[in-house]
């Protein structure tokens, strides 16, 4: 039974740990005897809890953050991984000297404050958060701690000046004119690939032959080269077929023939028969070809914005659109192209009266019709 206990003049909270140990804790000199009973509380609802913990074998958050990092490492994508460590690395330096159970959601608020203060991107901001909010979470599982202070701290806020991104497409017009300029064999169909597919760029880099189904028009996506390295697609929606038409098609065959071997089967290798730079894909082809073609000088990532727009303008399903693109849900492609979509549609107005008046036999929409006739 826990009870508190005077000893040379200091109070001294005597109780017993989970494990059943018996522990004391000497309070400062000055502690109030309801102060004492304060922290009795408290420490009988960590006990309760079983995350009581001595303060000498609580541990830093910058040893519960790396030991969650190497816990993570092998259930995430290296470059995944890469970026959260970078987190840890670049962004906790006040929070490293901490023991975990003394961070508050106020030091998470001053946290928050200090960045935005010094004019940190809330985009970043709050992917650093999510990472923070991880390790909390880590920390909890672990019974380091009761709660993670994240939980009730307010969020960053854009506060009105986040500038909304725009979304920069090319035209039929426009595309016709830039496949026209793309003289190279090989970057006029890894263009037209990403122009008719919306594949994402690590996606076409890593595509090899075999990934092409020539009897039902469409190629696999089951792989992505990103950063010089070959990794399995991100997510189970990722991993997809998508439809190509028979110009593509017709295409794709060409380069077959005039593409040169190579060990690993690439669609698009470099003389080396590796994987070409996406880098140098982006200076040396795609940013001559815009400039020739004279169209918008657009991100190679806009190509998928593009294939995304004329979808959504031809009134193709919202399923549909999200299947191809790879998306997690139709949510996500909502999110993402919504503002893509027309905002007022008259004709759907009037079917609509239509459907609900004629079939009750009412002649509303005739003389309606009659009536916007007579008053235009």
């Amino acid at each position: 039974m826990a009870c508190i206990r005077r000893r040379r003049n200091r109070l001294v909270i005597d109780f017993y740990d989970p494990q059943g140990k018996r522990r004391w804790k000497t309070l400062p000199e000055g502690t109030t005897k309801k102060q004492a009973k304060e922290n009795l509380r408290a420490i009988e609802d960590q006990v309760a809890k079983g995350n009581f913990l001595p303060a000498k074998k609580t541990p830093l958050f910058s040893h519960v953050a790396k030991d969650w990092l190497e816990f993570k490492r092998s259930n995430l994508r290296e470059t995944t991984w890469e970026t959260i460590e970078s987190h840890r690395r670049n962004h906790f330096d006040e929070l490293d000297g901490l023991k975990i159970n003394r961070i508050s959601t106020a030091t998470i608020e001053k946290f928050i404050t200090t960045r935005q203060t010094k004019g940190m991107n809330i985009n970043t901001l709050r992917k650093i958060l999510v990472t923070l909010n991880q390790i909390f979470t880590y920390s909890v599982r672990h019974k380091y701690i009761d709660h993670n202070p994240l939980h009730d701290a307010e969020r960053p806020r854009d506060r009105g000046n986040a500038k909304e991104s725009k979304t920069s497409i090319l035209h039929p017009s426009q595309i016709k004119n830039f496949l026209e300029n793309a003289i190279e064999p090989k970057y006029k169909i890894l263009f037209m690939l990403a122009i008719f597919t919306g594949a994402r760029q690590g996606e076409l880099l890593g595509l090899k032959w075999s990934d092409v189904d020539w009897q039902n028009k469409q190629i696999n996506i089951q792989r992505t080269y990103t950063k010089g390295r070959f990794f399995s697609p991100k997510t189970k929606t990722s991993n997809r077929k998508i439809d190509i038409g028979p110009a593509v098609t017709t295409e794709l065959k060409k380069w077959k023939l005039a593409c040169p071997k190579n060990e690993i089967d690439l669609i698009f290798p470099n003389e080396a028969g590796q994987p070409i730079n996406y880098s140098n894909m982006v200076r040396r082809y795609f940013k001559p070809t815009l400039t020739a073609a004279n169209v918008p000088r657009i991100r190679f990532h806009d190509l998928r914005h593009t294939y995304a727009s004329l979808l959504i303008e031809q009134g193709e399903n919202i399923k549909y659109i999200q299947n191809q693109l790879g998306h997690s849900s139709p949510t996500v492609t909502l999110n993402v192209y919504a503002h893509l979509m027309d905002k007022s549609n008259q004709e759907s107005a009037h079917k609509l009266e239509n459907t609900i008046f004629e079939k009750n036999g009412s002649k509303m929409v005739a003389e309606t019709k009659r009536a916007t006739d007579l008053n235009p």
